[in-house]
């Protein structure tokens, strides 16, 4: 499941225990339906289809190699470690086999088996969101296996490797990937509203991630079809994905603050590193934006630190919704923010400046049955206006942002530095 930061929290007072030990209470009421519910479809699932299943010792041996593949791939990579916020696997490399192959009450199963063992082996994560991600899963897995079932007799069916079969495989799987991607979406949104539906359903690199699922869950359940002992060879291929992918994603988690998810000092500071080389070699303006929120220890001390870290993720999210793709934007510590804006000049640069500062006074994060609302103020600096390389531009820039406070904050400053007059070159000295 997509675990993003949800704005609904508990204050500090006699229910906050409740909350740190239940941390599902402290989310917004329609997450909390949403979830509930969601639960409770896939347990009435459960039910049912166990109901009117047959289950015979064929099913379950299949259904044990493939969860004993998931418990291999997980135990491979485990010490990996994993990403904080939302990771991504390759485990519906067994999942799909399952639906494909088997009825549908054994997808709705699979997820279950392997959640547990991740959260006994892997990291130990808020015990609601394993058991919403079992579910989502769970139910789009029987949605794909009720779709493939309901035209296919039998795994058998695989064996022959029609086209039709193969097409109807190919079909379940696409309904596995919309349904998952659906359910987990609506979560995400229900969570925080003012997230755009585009920003929690798929971008180029989740559709990448997607194909790649379901070619090997089709691959995978066409190889078990022929023989369980096929799954040998199909486990170190996966192994080494979901690996490869793992590193991919910790590599990115390193560069990124896990509160925000913007990069980090660090990461910021390379990336405007190079940003800054390229202006100079192509003579392009550039701007630099420090951004600090007002009184945000105020909003710790009043409404507890986990509304405090809600903040933090909504100017995050607000300093993304309006800036270009190409804008480096990264937390530098505590309540600020930096912001570099390629080929901007000081007048584009103030009114981008103006813009976020509008847009998050008008941000507000809910705390029990008040609304946390809060400004900024902001320091620009421009490149050889101000500054030459980054520290000039830094200390430039947290000078504005200085000057902007001691006129009440809520405002944007630039540096009272003006360009340097030009040189007048001397008269050579009369003969």
């Amino acid at each position: 499941m997509a675990a993003s930061g949800h704005p609904s929290i508990t204050p500090r007072d006699g229910a906050s225990t409740l909350v740190s030990r239940w941390p599902l209470l402290g989310q917004r009421r329609p997450l909390v339906a949403y979830l509930v519910g969601l639960v409770i479809v896939d347990l009435i699932a459960i039910v049912a289809f166990a109901a009117t299943t047959a289950f015979s010792w064929a099913d379950v041996l299949t259904f044990a190699a493939l969860m004993g593949c998931g418990v291999a791939c997980i135990e491979a990579t485990r010490r990996l470690g994993v990403p904080a916020g939302v990771s991504r696997d390759l485990l519906s490399a067994w999942w799909l086999p399952v639906a494909l192959l088997l009825p549908p009450v054994y997808a709705l199963f699979a997820p279950i088996v392997l959640q547990i063992l991740a959260q006994w082996r892997v990291r130990a994560t808020v015990l609601h969101r394993r058991v919403v991600t079992a579910a989502a899963i769970g139910l789009a897995g029987c949605a794909a296996s009720v779709v493939f079932h309901r035209f296919v007799s039998g795994p058998a069916a695989l064996l022959r490797g029609e086209y039709a079969t193969i097409a109807l495989a190919v079909v379940a799987a696409l309904v596995f990937a919309l349904v998952n991607t659906a359910l987990i979406a609506i979560a995400a949104h229900t969570a925080d509203p003012e997230v755009p539906w585009r920003a929690v359903l798929w971008d180029r690199e989740s559709v990448l991630l997607d194909v790649v699922e379901l070619c090997l869950g089709v691959i995978v359940a066409v190889a078990t079809s022929l023989s369980l002992t096929l799954l040998i060879i199909a486990l170190p291929p996966v192994v080494l994905l979901q690996r490869s992918l793992l590193h991919a994603q910790l590599q990115a988690a390193a560069r990124t603050d896990p509160k925000t998810g913007l990069l980090n000092a660090a990461a910021w500071q390379r990336e405007a590193d190079t940003e800054i080389v390229r202006a100079r070699r192509t003579g392009e303006t550039l701007a630099l934006v420090i951004i600090d929120i007002d009184h945000f220890k105020r909003v710790n001390d009043r409404h507890g630190h986990l509304v405090g870290d809600q903040v933090l993720a909504g100017v995050a999210t607000t300093l993304r919704s309006q800036l270009r793709d190409y804008d480096v934007v990264g937390r530098f510590g505590g309540e600020e923010f930096v912001v570099l804006l390629p080929g901007a000049d000081l007048h584009e640069a103030r009114r981008v400046a103006e813009r976020l500062r509008n847009r998050i006074s008008r941000m507000a994060v809910t705390a029990d049955d008040a609304l946390v609302t809060v400004t900024i103020s902001a320091g620009v600096a421009i490149m050889s206006v101000h500054g030459d390389d980054l520290i000039e531009l830094l200390a430039a820039a947290d000078l504005a942002l200085y000057r902007a406070k001691e006129l009440g904050r809520d405002r944007i400053c630039i540096p009272a530095v003006q360009p340097p007059p030009p040189q007048i070159p001397e008269a050579p000295p009369a003969a």
